[in-house]
């Protein structure tokens, strides 16, 4: 379960990071999700629960902050949210546009004490 890996590496970068600042109890742990990241946040949860168990996380929460896909177009110009998997342009019709949001799959800010 790759869902399980990837949130073993999350929690491990929220622990470092905790204890480079003194911290002994992590309380939330917040991540940004990307649309295109393969991922759901009901999936990275149920890691999670596995995972924190024996941490300084144990007794934390997981808040998912999912982000959608939002692509660029050089040619028009414009910010949009693909409605297909070619990212296509609306106006130009261009397909496989620059993916400016929703590939995320990072840790965004602790709640530790």
């Amino acid at each position: 379960m790759a869902e399980l890996w990837l949130m073993q590496n999350l929690l491990e970068t929220a622990v470092n990071r905790a204890r480079q600042l003194g911290a002994h109890h992590i309380h939330e742990i917040k991540i940004q999700i990307g649309a295109a990241s393969d991922v759901t946040p009901e999936s990275l949860a149920q890691a999670f629960e596995v995972v924190k168990n024996g941490t300084i996380a144990q007794d934390a929460h997981l808040h998912s902050e999912y982000l959608p896909i939002v692509c660029y177009c050089a040619t028009c110009n414009v910010e949009f949210q693909p409605i297909d998997p070619l990212y296509q342009c609306p106006e130009c019709h261009q397909p496989y546009c620059e993916i400016r949001q929703g590939q995320e799959l990072e840790l965004n800010d602790l709640e530790i004490s």
